[in-house]
């Protein structure tokens, strides 16, 4: 048994990369890809039947799969996307979640409102893996992948609530409790995010005491473990706490982290989302024959079809007005909007120039209150640059595949519930067909909407710009090169002439003739060199907080200073 255990999970591995080179030559999407080769390969003679445990999806998956996610989701963007993330993955699933829990439950009798609306709760949450796929592939704008990036990560905390409290109301009577929901979920919410802010803070200090890409990692395996278990134990929400716990460990680690160890953290955990995801979808498939057998003892052809049809529609529906209302209040009230922000914060700037600080206290505050001003202007241009239009809008309302919440989710429903096997194989059906049909479609309806997509050109010149913004902040920060001095003694001209070439507008220039010179001479070229390298990161660190320039011109920026930290730590 071991040895079979051993070939499949081999056999696995071997399916999942033979299908994303298939995907990346061919433009279909992965997951569908998977999900196909798995249902064919539950069909082979002499394939053993396989059962996950859903805890295991849950507890040992999922905490990975989306701490993966959020560690490398900017907080920028999550902070400018907040009203309509926060739209999307609370308040539109709790909706979705009642309002199919509802009409099941009226149209099908038999089936309790609490059962219904458990299977509410697991087909609400989406599932991005696949449409950001698409949307890398054919061009969808950061923003958009955003949107479905941050819906995906914390729409899963959102059903996950719901469901424990249907789960819990079908223990003990059928009756749902609305109230008791409410709370549930606000310490649910709470707690979440307070203990993936502790959990998050200390394993990054830790992490950045350690200096050691090999401890590092380690630590980083624990992270997303740490925040579910302690949070699932307190009855707060434990995928919540991950995502917050990986948003806080992204943000603080392009500061607190060496170049090799977000080099390392990121190599990582892109292979690990990618073992994970794949095998997920790849065990969806396998297990679809299975789940077949088990409703039919319970249910007929007709009743499984009209359930997922109706769950399906209900689905496509409510995202579509859920969106509708989004939508309008952009179209219609933007600009007026966007020109009343200009001018109180024109005021408040004309407040600012006015002011005459009389000691250092009130400077600070001055320089506080600049920040946040560059900030709120930074974000009404971002609003007015990089709109969701109602095309947009289009696009996130046929984003809405399911997948390894909705197969999950569905099976932690008590076993011996009755018509648990036809809710649990509706809700595997429902997450099928949305991989089909809105993953097969998809790139059409992008390609259709006709988006802009930034020119190279304006890429480079955004990056040279901030390229040069810091540089400047740092010589401001540290000093002119030919005032530096180490250990009292002034540079060696070598050393100046080379570090002029390199700090604005490139860092990088004459190293590997350096490695012929004296060791003293190298030694103040590491040392000044590292001064300018940590100014231009905290000034790097200063811009991304206001954020004038997108998410990929910050990323850019930062992987060149990686790069240059990791080429002198090798010379």
């Amino acid at each position: 048994m071991d040895h079979q255990i051993v070939l499949i999970a081999g056999a696995g591995l071997a399916i999942m990369i033979a299908a994303s080179v298939f995907a990346r030559r061919t433009g279909v999407a992965a997951p569908l890809l998977l999900v196909a080769l798995g249902i064919g390969a539950s069909y082979l003679p002499g394939t053993p039947a396989i059962h996950i445990e859903p805890e295991i999806i849950l507890a040992g998956v999922l905490p990975p799969l989306l701490y993966a996610s959020a560690v490398q989701l900017p907080v920028l963007d999550v902070r400018r996307n907040f009203g309509l993330i926060s739209w999307l993955s609370v308040v539109m699933v709790i909706v979705s979640a009642l309002a199919i829990g509802a009409l099941v439950h009226a149209l099908f009798p038999s089936i309790s409102f609490a059962l219904a609306t458990a299977l509410g709760a697991v087909v609400s949450p989406t599932d991005a893996v696949a449409a950001t796929a698409i949307g890398h592939r054919v061009g969808l704008p950061p923003r958009l992948m955003t949107v479905l990036e941050g819906e995906s990560l914390v729409n899963d905390a959102s059903a996950l609530v719901v469901l424990r409290t249907a789960v819990a109301a079908l223990a003990v009577t059928t009756h749902f409790n609305l109230g008791h929901t409410v709370l549930d979920f606000a310490w649910a919410v709470v707690g979440a995010i307070l203990i993936g802010l502790v959990v998050g803070v200390l394993t990054v200090r830790l992490r950045q005491r350690l200096d050691d890409p090999v401890l590092n990692t380690t630590i980083s395996f624990a992270v997303p473990f740490l925040a579910y278990f302690l949070a699932e134990a307190l009855r707060g929400s434990g995928v919540l706490a991950v995502v917050i716990a990986g948003l806080l460990t992204g943000a603080l680690g392009s500061r607190r982290f060496s170049a090799r160890d977000r080099q390392t953290q990121t190599t990582t955990w892109t292979t690990i989302s990618f073992v994970l995801e794949s095998g997920v979808f790849l065990a969806m498939g396998y297990e679809l024959p299975q789940l077949v057998d088990d409703a039919r003892a319970e249910t007929t052809v007709g009743e499984i079809a009209g359930l997922v049809l109706l769950v399906v529609g209900l689905l496509v529906v409510l995202r579509f007005v859920g969106l509708a209302w989004p939508a309008l209040l952009g179209r219609f009230g933007s600009g007026d909007r966007h020109d009343q922000v200009r001018a109180k914060l024109s005021q408040l700037e004309e407040n600012l120039d006015s002011m005459e600080p009389s000691g250092e206290r009130e400077e600070n505050r001055v320089a506080w209150a600049r920040k946040r001003l560059a900030r709120s202007q930074a974000d009404v241009d971002f609003e007015e640059r990089e709109p969701i239009t109602g095309r947009g809008m289009v696009v996130l309302a046929w984003a809405g595949m399911r997948g390894v919440v909705t197969v999950a989710a569905a099976q932690t429903i008590p076993a011996g519930t009755p018509h648990r096997a036809t809710v649990v194989l509706a809700a595997f059906i429902v997450a099928l067909i949305t991989l089909v049909l809105f993953g097969l479609s998809l790139p059409a309806v992008i390609a259709r909407m006709r988006f802009s997509e930034e020119s190279a050109e304006d890429k480079r010149d955004s990056v040279q710009a901030l390229m040069r913004q810091i540089g400047e902040a740092a010589i401001d920060a540290v000093g002119p090169l030919d005032q530096q001095t180490v250990e009292g003694e002034p540079l060696d001209p070598v050393v100046v002439s080379t570090l002029k070439d390199r700090i604005v507008p490139r860092l990088v220039s004459g190293s590997r003739q350096l490695l012929e010179t004296k060791p003293d001479t190298r030694d103040q070229l590491a040392i000044v060199q590292g001064r300018y390298l940590d100014a231009m990161r905290e000034a790097l660190g200063t811009e991304r907080s206001i954020g004038v320039y997108s998410s990929d011109t910050y990323r850019q920026v930062q992987g060149f200073l990686d790069a240059v930290e990791q080429r002198f730590s090798s010379a």
